[in-house]
């Protein structure tokens, strides 16, 4: 992490969104301090629940032993395998066996999506969370992720395609939470113009997220030419001044 960068983008992002809290991030890595590393959960746990913790402040990790879901282990890129009857689970589930979440109308139609849905392999035995003040020289992000409300959510949207030809500068789609926020800006990061994923619409992990949020997970080279163009951009008009100002508002901050 260069930390001019992590400077001038704390500067830019307090100036244009006045109190909006920091974004978080995530990398890979072989070794992690031991104190970050979430304990292995007796049950099931949505890695949500610990991200609330890296908002506030407190840099987490996990291995595939620590996270406490079977799909969180798929998305993050610990595991190829999925769950036999994730099928069924997705849709209308096995009467008598498994309450399905009817997320999708039928099994074969889940069975088709996955046909074109390759997991990744994580590249470090470790993923590690850091919100964005937090990030140290020798950290190195692969995506940056947002929790954002509308009005923020219109500005992050907006920088996203400032630069873009095509209208697809930011695409949603559908997925667990931790796809939308790793899975899927993490496979961007191969194409030689990465979208923004605009995420966290999974009914299951919406309960550890503010009802009044969603999540918006830049590729780090997406992010470099968003932080580039942010003061150029719309974001220093009388048009953005009267959004800023209800942001400001909103965030406690006298206007």
């Amino acid at each position: 992490m260069d930390t001019r960068l992590k400077e001038r983008f704390m500067r830019d992002w307090d100036r244009y969104f006045p109190g909006v809290e920091l974004p978080i991030g995530f990398f890979y890595s072989n070794s992690t301090d031991p104190k970050s590393l979430v304990k292995p959960s007796k049950g099931h746990r949505c890695i949500f629940a610990d991200l609330i913790k890296v908002r506030g402040g407190k840099t987490v990790s996990f291995n595939i032993d620590t996270i406490g879901c079977n799909g969180g282990k798929r998305y993050l890129g610990f595991t190829s395998k999925a769950r036999p009857d994730l099928p069924h689970f997705l849709s209308c589930g096995i009467p008598g066996k498994l309450e399905g979440e009817r997320y999708k109308k039928s099994p074969e139609l889940v069975r088709e999506m996955m046909k074109s849905q390759k997991p990744f392999k994580a590249p470090g035995e470790y993923i590690i969370f850091k919100r964005w003040d937090n990030m140290a020289e020798g950290d190195n992000p692969l995506v940056i992720i947002f929790f954002t409300t509308p009005d923020v959510l219109s500005g992050l949207f907006t920088l996203a395609n400032f630069d873009e030809t095509r209208p697809e500068g930011v695409s949603a789609p559908f997925g667990s939470g931790c796809a939308s926020i790793v899975e899927y800006p993490n496979k961007e990061l191969k194409s030689s113009d990465p979208r923004c994923i605009l995420g966290t619409f999974d009914v299951s992990a919406r309960p550890y997220i503010p009802s009044s949020e969603l999540s918006f997970a830049v590729p780090w080279p997406k992010f470099i030419r968003m932080s580039d163009n942010m003061k150029e951009s719309f974001l220093i008009t009388k048009s953005w001044n009267k959004i800023r100002a209800r942001v400001k508002k909103d965030n406690g901050q006298r206007t």
